[in-house]
C-alpha cells in the first residue's frame, strides 16, 4: 500500500507539473481567425478594410468595438481579444506599467495628431484670460496635450518635463487659463462648456469635426506617437500575427487610410 502510495503522489506530482507547464506557455492564438478590440472611429474604419484584406488569405477577423481606452487592454490581458488596436506605445508602456499587464507591441499603424479645438473661438489667440481649457486626464494624454499647448504658445513648462509632464510642470501660463481634466472620449461632448480642448483624432473625427480644417492648432507630421496592435506576450511570436501585419501594412489598406481621411491619419509604413 505504501508502495502505491507513493507512486500515486509520483504520478499526481508529475501531471500537475506538466499542466502548469503547459499554462505557464499559453495557448497560440487560432491561425484561421482573431477577435481584434478597437475604438470607435478611425481605427474601427481601418480594420474594416483590414478585415476585407486578410480575408482573401485565409484570416478571419472579428471586432469588438470600445468607446474609451481603458478596457481594450484589460480586455486582452484577460483573454477576452486576441489583439487590440488603439494606443500609442507611450500610453501601452504607462498602463502596462501601472497595472502589471503582460501586453506588448507586435507592430506599428498609424499616427492620429492631436489637435486643439473650439465652438467657441477661431484661433488661438483668441483665448483670454481664465479661460477653461480642456485636456485628457490620462498620464500619457495629458502630457502629450501640455506639450501641444506650449507649442501653441500659451504655456511654458519646465525644461526636461516631456512625456511626463503634469500640470505640476507648468512655470509659465501668462493668461491664466485653467486646465480641466477629463476622460479623452468625454471631451468632445464638453466641448461646448469650454473655451477649446485637445481632442485625440479618433475621437474627433467620431464627432464629425476634420482635423486638419477645424483644428485651431495640431501635431505636425513629426509626431512621436505611432499607435501600434497589441497582444498577449505569449502570444507575441505567433505566426497568424505575421499574416494579420500583411494585411494591415498592405498597399490597399494604405491607399484606403490616405483617400478617407484627407491627411488626418497617416501611415506608419
Amino acid at each position: 500500500m505504501k508502495k502505491w502510495g507513493l507512486f500515486l503522489l509520483v504520478l499526481v506530482f508529475a501531471l500537475t507539473g506538466c499542466a502548469s507547464g503547459s499554462a505557464d506557455k499559453g495557448e497560440a492564438l487560432p491561425e484561421d481567425k482573431l477577435l481584434i478590440g478597437v475604438t470607435a472611429g478611425p481605427h474601427e474604419q481601418i480594420f474594416e478594410k483590414v478585415k476585407e484584406v486578410a480575408e482573401k488569405d485565409g484570416l478571419e477577423i472579428e471586432l469588438k468595438v470600445f468607446n474609451e481606452y481603458v478596457m481594450p487592454n484589460v480586455a486582452l490581458s484577460e483573454k477576452e481579444l486576441d489583439a487590440n488596436s488603439f494606443q500609442t506605445e507611450p500610453y501601452l508602456d504607462t498602463f502596462k506599467k501601472d497595472r502589471k499587464l503582460d501586453i506588448v507591441e507586435v507592430f506599428d499603424t498609424v499616427t492620429f495628431p492631436l489637435g486643439i479645438y473650439s465652438n467657441k473661438i477661431k484661433s488661438i489667440d483668441d483665448i483670454k484670460e481664465g479661460d477653461k481649457l480642456g485636456i485628457q486626464n490620462d498620464p500619457i494624454n495629458l502630457a502629450r496635450a501640455l506639450n501641444l499647448y506650449e507649442k501653441a504658445g500659451l504655456i511654458k513648462l519646465k525644461k526636461g518635463a516631456g512625456m511626463e509632464a503634469t500640470q505640476k510642470d507648468i512655470v509659465e501660463n501668462k493668461k491664466n487659463v485653467k486646465f480641466v481634466e477629463l476622460e479623452a472620449s468625454q471631451i468632445p461632448r464638453q466641448l461646448d462648456e469650454l473655451t477649446a480642448a485637445t481632442i485625440n483624432t479618433n475621437f474627433a473625427i467620431e464627432h464629425g469635426l476634420k482635423p486638419k480644417k477645424d483644428s485651431l492648432f495640431i501635431e505636425g507630421d513629426d509626431s512621436p506617437h505611432v499607435n501600434l496592435v497589441a497582444v498577449r506576450g505569449e502570444n507575441k511570436n505567433d505566426k497568424v500575427l505575421k499574416k494579420l501585419e500583411k494585411a494591415y501594412r498592405s498597399k490597399e489598406v494604405k491607399d484606403f487610410i490616405e483617400n478617407e481621411f484627407d491627411g488626418a491619419v497617416l501611415p506608419s509604413w
